[in-house]
């Protein structure tokens, strides 16, 4: 998984990567973080950097298996008590790895985090129904046409060189992976994993955000309650029109996590 640690000080910071990414996408706030921590990023087994994408473009993806694969990585590492930050995918990932290890973890930073992304009755998660077929629809059938799009939009139009990074790394996976990965992405639903949630864990969002709108923060927030010794979560905005604040905010960014860490 292509795990590499930057940085001798302070706790250790997991680093775990989204959709599309890797372990470069935190390029421009690792060398910061490293700085007051220990810092750990690695390659999901699906990410386009990854050794094995032959053997994933065959594999059946779920939060529950990739949770499996993160804790296995951590033990490979001899992490205990380690802070957890997930992006987007990545979050949920690891508050499910948290209740299979409670040991490895001693926080949780869920970066753009979603229990489920498709609206229901009483649920808002961002997209229609008809939109997640659409967009797995596309995949299918151009995945190299339909990349660039979804980086743009996910990323901010008005960021172009960030949108670079993103969509370089998205490319690069092969596009039967890119759609088994999205539809398990899409099509999940692991809200019922919240409540019983006991480390404690800090909410990161953007204040917009085309993947997870604000109302799946502040719904986290509320079913979060429990963690922490029923202290609930912690909640902090990051001023950017985007998935991804490492990439473009990542001076905020480091300036968040150094405070909730600094703080914790």
């Amino acid at each position: 998984m292509n795990a590499t640690v930057f940085g001798n000080v302070g706790e250790t910071l997991v680093l775990a990567h989204g959709y599309g990414g890797s372990r470069f996408i935190w390029d421009d706030v690792v060398p910061s973080l490293a700085e007051k921590f220990r810092v750990v990023v690695f390659d999901w087994s699906f990410s386009g950097a990854a050794d094995d994408g032959a053997r994933c473009s065959e594999r059946r993806f779920s939060y529950h298996d990739l949770a499996d694969e993160l804790v296995a990585l951590m033990d490979e590492l001899e992490l205990r008590g380690a802070v957890f930050l997930g992006h987007s995918m990545a979050g949920m990932i690891g508050c499910i790895a948290s209740l299979a290890r409670p040991d490895l973890f001693s926080h949780l930073l869920l970066v753009g985090a979603s229990p489920r992304y498709i609206n229901d009755d009483c649920y808002e998660g961002g997209f229609g129904r008809g939109e997640v077929d659409a967009m797995l629809g596309a995949i299918e059938t151009n995945f190299t046409e339909w990349a660039p799009v979804f980086a743009e939009t996910v990323v901010g139009v008005d960021q172009p060189a960030a949108v670079a990074k993103f969509a370089k790394q998205l490319a690069m996976m092969r596009p039967a992976t890119a759609l088994r990965v999205m539809r398990a992405v899409l099509t999940c639903d692991v809200r019922d994993v919240l409540p019983d949630v006991k480390a404690p864990c800090t909410i990161v969002h953007c204040t917009k955000d085309a993947v997870a709108p604000l109302a799946v923060a502040r719904y986290m927030q509320h079913r979060l309650a429990g963690c922490a010794d029923g202290g609930g979560a912690a909640s902090v905005l990051i001023d950017s029109s985007s998935h991804f604040p490492q990439l473009t905010a990542p001076k905020e960014f480091v300036r968040v996590i150094q405070a909730i860490l600094l703080d914790h």
